[in-house]
């Protein structure tokens, strides 16, 4: 398929492709994108949906873009008819790549019927299944789907309702697998009716140390967190720090780091460089390596360029606008141990935008899925690909 280019963005904003388009009585939603280096593959993600609402998603939606002589080139779309339970909807995409054994691991949610989160939230009965399905051919065929709820246990009954991602997992350089995920969490019931009095939504993360035979759960975040996505930071003593970016109400992002690999985060914090709209907006994160020095970098006026005191940095995008889900943009945090090295943002999509996924196509090349439009963000998603070199010249 061809970039759809718009006029304003020949001299400033990246190409797009639109992958997922608002017709014929189909709304797409909630992007997930990964990029398989071994096969030059990209896997993009979405929900297809009657109408714009939760509660009328159906199915997960999967397009695969292969490298081809230097060329993109974009599959049909493709239902993924495996990752479905009967009398439930797919919701939430959140593909992890286990390099050990080649596999693709696409987790999702099923919710039952047309059961709204605020109903769960509510009633305090929670009516979604934890799922997978996987691929060990590049996504060109999937699995059966595998039912993973009962590793949560007894403390489900805690549970108003959860989600995994939406957006990628990660495998860390242990190999162990993290899917990030949030809970609402019933804190206090009022007795003897026994409904829900205090919820907050907490950010967690489900992992695998064994490729993906069996799963765990991690403590939840303590400060009130919601959709997530995680990354890993390596120091330069090699130490692993497990990152979390999640949703938050309070204007700004909220940041976690974790020494235990995901198994608890510790000392939460306002990202008070990162605003948030009044609701909050989902939005994604990815660790890379820091690249060799180059003329290009050596010569950026970018006022961020100082010594890093990490062997990766981070990506993050996001809406920037803090009122509306407005001008989607990719921030470059080059100390991600501390609480305030986010840049100024590179603007890749001007006017309504909404979810974001990124991936690290090759070395200093990104890609990121976003929900975008001209009039509304949930219009199309839509491929963006940029260089390291765009966001250190902003």
């Amino acid at each position: 398929m061809a970039s759809k280019s718009h006029p304003e963005a020949q001299h400033s904003l990246p190409a797009r492709t639109a992958l997922f388009q608002q017709k014929d009585g189909k709304t797409y939603r909630i992007p997930a994108l990964i990029y398989i280096s071994d096969a030059q593959t990209f896997l993009a993600f979405a929900e297809e949906r009657s109408t714009p609402r939760d509660s009328d998603a159906k199915v997960l939606v999967m397009r695969r873009g292969l490298l081809l002589n230097g060329s993109l080139q974009w599959s049909p779309a493709q239902t993924l008819s495996s990752a479905r339970l009967p009398d439930h909807r797919t919701m939430n995409p959140c593909p992890v790549y286990e390099r050990k054994s080649k596999t693709i691991y696409l987790f999702f949610v099923c919710i039952l019927g047309k059961t709204t989160e605020f109903h769960q939230i509510a009633t305090g009965r929670n009516q979604v299944r934890l799922c997978y399905v996987t691929s060990t051919d590049y996504g060109q065929n999937w699995s059966k789907l595998t039912d993973l709820t009962n590793i949560v246990g007894d403390e489900i009954c805690n549970w108003a309702t959860f989600a995994v991602g939406p957006g990628h997992g990660i495998q860390m350089k242990s190999g162990r697998l993290i899917i990030p995920a949030y809970v609402y969490y019933i804190h206090c019931r009022c007795f003897p009716f026994h409904f829900p009095l205090i919820v907050r939504p907490h950010a967690l993360a489900f992992f695998s140390d064994d490729c993906g035979v069996t799963w765990q759960m991690g403590e939840k975040l303590p400060m009130k967190s919601c959709e997530c996505e995680m990354a890993e930071i390596i120091d330069h003593s090699d130490g692993s720090h497990l990152y979390c970016n999640a949703r938050s109400t309070c204007g700004h992002r909220v940041e976690a780091l974790s020494e235990s690999r995901g198994e608890a985060f510790d000392n939460p914090h306002v990202a008070q460089k990162l605003v948030e709209p009044h609701h909050g907006c989902q939005g994604s994160v990815l660790s890379f390596p820091v690249p060799k020095p180059s003329e290009e970098v050596e010569k950026s006026p970018n006022d961020c360029l100082t010594q890093s005191d990490t062997k990766t940095w981070l990506l993050y995008s996001h809406p920037t606008n803090k009122k509306k889900r407005k001008d989607l943009g990719v921030y470059l945090n080059k100390s991600p141990l501390k609480t305030s090295g986010w840049c100024h943002p590179w603007i890749i999509h001007k006017g309504p935008s909404g979810y974001s996924d990124l991936t690290q196509c090759e070395e200093e090349r990104f890609a990121c899925l976003m929900e975008c439009g001209e009039k509304s963000e949930i219009e199309e998603i839509a491929f963006v690909e940029f260089k390291l070199s765009n966001i250190l010249c902003t």
